[in-house]
């Protein structure tokens, strides 16, 4: 099943809070992919587990040149968009960069990172993620535990249950806890997360960002006032735990160092970094 992108396109379906495409001119036409597996050999050797939501067809949205052979081909899900094959501007323009304040641009190539950087001068800032290894057996319960037990007794852990849900959806600081499903009961279904409490404000949690087949993708957030006491590693350690109780497998890829360093902390090692270019405004290519 495909649906071609013409200049009245809209997105609709299960996917609804991915970003709108940007409308195209019929001369340049791409076409919304129903069936991953016709894109699957562009995207091998890829080990990215948001990448792997869409190609299962779990979440996200998937776009290409072709229906039959395809040469080129877009994965976006939530903030990311994730480019393979031969590079095409086409794809850029249709990847929402008009539509968010900031997204996150994964190219699959060098070649790829040369026409972003080309189509995008000014608008983009060049910087480094750390993936981390998948490794379900590297995590100590017991360990795990102890990170839970330094929550000081002013503070409380709660499951994200649908009242919580519903307050993530609307605020933006844990937004990102739950805007990749379409409601609670996906969520139920898929993901799970926490978040903890001082008496009645919510201050920090972890949740999933994204769900695939057997894992989540772990997003993590603290409210300003409220970093550097430790809640970030108190709510990680908790979903982990929860994750491994429910037989998922709590994937972390690191923004940054120091996300990297509480990931290490929590049981995880290093695989690679990669380059990825994070939108600084909304930039129409037009």
């Amino acid at each position: 099943m495909i649906k071609e992108l013409h200049q009245n396109y809209k997105t609709t379906g299960a996917a609804s809070a991915a970003p709108s495409i940007k409308p195209m001119e019929k001369t340049a036409m791409l076409y919304e992919i129903k069936e991953p597996t016709v894109l699957l050999p562009l995207f091998s050797g890829c080990k990215g587990m948001l990448l792997r939501a869409c190609l299962e067809g779990t979440m996200g949205r998937l776009y290409a040149d072709s229906v039959t052979a395809p040469k080129s081909a877009l994965a976006v899900l939530g903030d990311f968009c994730f480019f393979a094959g031969l590079p095409d501007k086409r794809l850029l323009d249709a990847s929402a960069l008009s539509q968010k304040n900031s997204m996150i641009l994964v190219p699959q190539t060098p070649e790829w990172g040369t026409l972003i950087e080309k189509v995008l001068h000014g608008k983009i800032r060049k910087s480094v993620r750390f993936a981390t290894k998948k490794e379900p057996s590297a995590f100590h319960t017991d360990a795990l535990w102890q990170i839970v037990s330094t929550l000081p007794p002013e503070y409380k852990l709660r499951t994200i249950d649908e009242e919580l849900f519903s307050y993530c959806a609307k605020n933006d600081w844990c937004h990102d806890f739950v805007s990749n499903y379409k409601n609670y009961t996906q969520y139920r279904e898929m993901g799970l997360g926490v978040m903890v409490f001082q008496q009645k404000e919510a201050v920090a949690g972890a949740s999933s960002y994204a769900s695939f087949c057997g894992g989540i993708e772990i997003q993590i957030d603290t409210k300003e006032a409220y970093r550097r006491r430790g809640l970030a590693s108190v709510c990680g350690a908790a979903l982990i735990l929860s994750c491994l109780k429910r037989g998922l497998y709590p994937n972390w890829d690191a923004q940054n160092p120091s996300s990297l360093a509480l990931a290490k902390k929590l049981g995880y090692h290093l695989d690679f970094s990669y380059p990825v270019y994070e939108t600084t405004a909304p930039c129409p290519l037009h």
